[in-house]
């Protein structure tokens, strides 16, 4: 059997690396391959394309690269064409997946799409092309299964792979050594974001807030998990610049969520991760004013943040273009350092998010229906 994966940024790497292992125990002879990062090489997949440098943001940066991406469709549609794949998983990327999908619809091969494309908050017409390209969606949302299921689309609530992936495998003292982190200390995640173009845009307002919070506390530790995606020596000059004193760490990042007091993450997977922590979060997201324009036309959702979308409500603080700023997120952050109370309050709310996104096991079952896409197409 041949499966080929198509992921086109850092979290969707995690996913397909996941569903690979999952892949491999249930038949070590699955030959895998596609577009990815090194945790799908590491998990047994031969990368054909590389997706280091391939993440992008908002609608103007993707039409500046529109010419990359038609390139790399045709690159892969040629993969396609040699290497007859009995199925082809996508994983998230949707402006990119749900054409590839169509290509590998016009060739005759079963498309499962994994992380699908969120038509219940915005373009909600692309349930059509999924019914009609997409063999199988494997929905990680129950309110999500549901409005596929509004287009006739065969769908499976599988549950959310967070909720197999995030956890600590270390002991709080353990990781309190491990990371050298002071008891006494105030201790702030930075999450800037897996895109070279979010880091940019984020990291250095989280360090001048950095700055100001050091003024305010004479002990703070602040600790950046590197992206895959994101050179370390990019990091460190970018760090070096200002007077922060910044761990950038590899590895180990749930185990680094459970003994910090406050995270500054930008949107997306890495707030849903810190919910599933409980760990307090304040969320960042800046993109073009052209961009948030269009998307505040489209976009059908009162709440930015996974954790206040599964809530329905703001269970995080959300602070959206002209509000990340210093004063802003200082002023956000202070009390979930300053005050027990608020601090453990948002705890408690954050646990009520990970109640909601169903049972463990869903990256098994999502190996399940690759594998039984697999058969199906090679018993035809």
């Amino acid at each position: 059997m041949k499966i080929m994966f198509s992921a086109g940024e850092a979290s969707g790497d995690t996913h397909g690396a996941s569903v690979a292992k999952a892949l491999s125990q249930l038949d070590s002879s699955v030959e895998m391959f596609g577009m990815g990062g090194t945790l799908m090489e590491q998990a047994g997949v031969r990368i054909v394309y590389d997706i280091k440098n391939l993440g992008v943001i908002g609608i103007v940066e993707i039409i500046k690269s529109l010419p990359k991406f038609f390139k790399l469709r045709s690159f892969l549609k040629e993969i396609m064409i040699k290497e007859k794949p009995d199925v082809l998983v996508c994983i998230d990327y949707p402006g990119f997946n749900m054409k590839l999908a169509e290509v590998a619809y016009q060739l005759g091969i079963p498309v499962l799409y994994y992380i699908a494309p969120t038509i219940w908050a915005w373009h909600s017409s692309r349930g059509k092309t999924i019914k009609k390209f997409v063999t199988k969606v494997a929905s990680i949302f129950p309110f999500e299964a549901e409005a596929y299921r509004k287009f006739n689309c065969d769908v499976e609530f599988v549950g959310h792979p967070l909720v197999d992936i995030v956890h600590p495998t270390m002991t709080k003292a353990e990781a309190m050594e491990y990371f050298g982190a002071r008891p006494e200390a105030k201790r702030i995640l930075l999450m800037p974001g897996s895109r070279k173009q979010e880091v940019l845009s984020l990291l250095d307002v989280m360090l001048e807030s950095g700055e100001c919070l050091m003024q305010s506390h004479e002990d703070v530790q602040f600790f950046l998990p590197r992206a895959h995606t994101i050179d370390r020596s990019e990091l460190e000059a970018f760090i070096k610049e200002r007077k922060v004193p910044v761990t950038i760490t590899e590895n180990h990042t749930y185990d680094l969520m459970q003994i910090c007091d406050v995270c500054l993450a930008a949107s997306g997977t890495a707030t849903l991760e810190t919910a599933m922590m409980e760990l307090p979060t304040v969320l960042l997201y800046k993109v073009s004013p052209i961009t948030y324009g269009i998307g505040k036309m489209v976009v059908n959702l009162t709440h930015v943040g996974l954790p206040n979308i599964v809530a329905g409500k703001e269970v995080i603080p959300e602070l959206l273009q002209g509000d990340v700023s210093v004063n802003a997120i200082v002023n956000t952050v202070l009390p979930l350092l300053d005050d027990l109370h608020i601090n453990q309050s948002m705890r408690t709310e954050l646990r009520g998010v990970k109640e909601k996104l169903g049972e463990s096991g869903a990256v098994n079952r999502v190996a399940q229906l690759i594998y039984d896409l697999g058969k199906e197409k090679i018993n035809e």
